[in-house]
């Protein structure tokens, strides 16, 4: 699997430990390959990944809900989530993330590859929909 782009727009001042996780949090609806691409990245690099999962209300952009996403999630990572890899749990719907100064960990955008970057949770939604009429 090609290595994304890495950017490090905060670096922390405290020093990586063992055990700690990179936190992402988004929607997940679905789980799809683009997602996993982005979770592997930290995986490869052997971190943990931690999943919050946004609880926001069901309409055609968000079909599932929260535990519907958490239990496709978890289902998925079986494993890794057995091994302490990866942890999964859901969050209230948020507008922003947020920090003061001296966070105590990095914040770090990855850019992924063209051919990951184009996929789209929306076309995939638009696909399982079709598929069942």
């Amino acid at each position: 699997m090609e290595n994304w782009e890495k950017i490090v727009h905060v670096k922390s001042s405290l020093e990586r430990k063992k055990g700690q996780f990179s936190l992402f949090i988004g929607r997940f609806q679905p789980l799809h390959i683009a997602h996993q691409a982005l979770f592997q990245q930290v995986l490869n690099e052997g971190g943990n990944v931690l999943i919050g999962i946004r609880d926001g209300e069901i309409d055609a952009k968000n079909p599932y809900t929260a535990m519907e996403v958490m239990g496709n999630i978890m289902n998925h990572y079986e494993d890794l989530i057995s091994q302490d890899r990866v942890r999964v749990f859901i969050v209230p719907d948020i507008c922003s993330i947020e920090f003061g100064r001296g966070v105590g960990y990095d914040i770090i955008e990855r850019i992924p590859p063209t051919e990951i970057a184009q996929i789209s949770a929306t076309k995939i939604r638009e696909g399982v929909v079709n598929s069942t009429k």
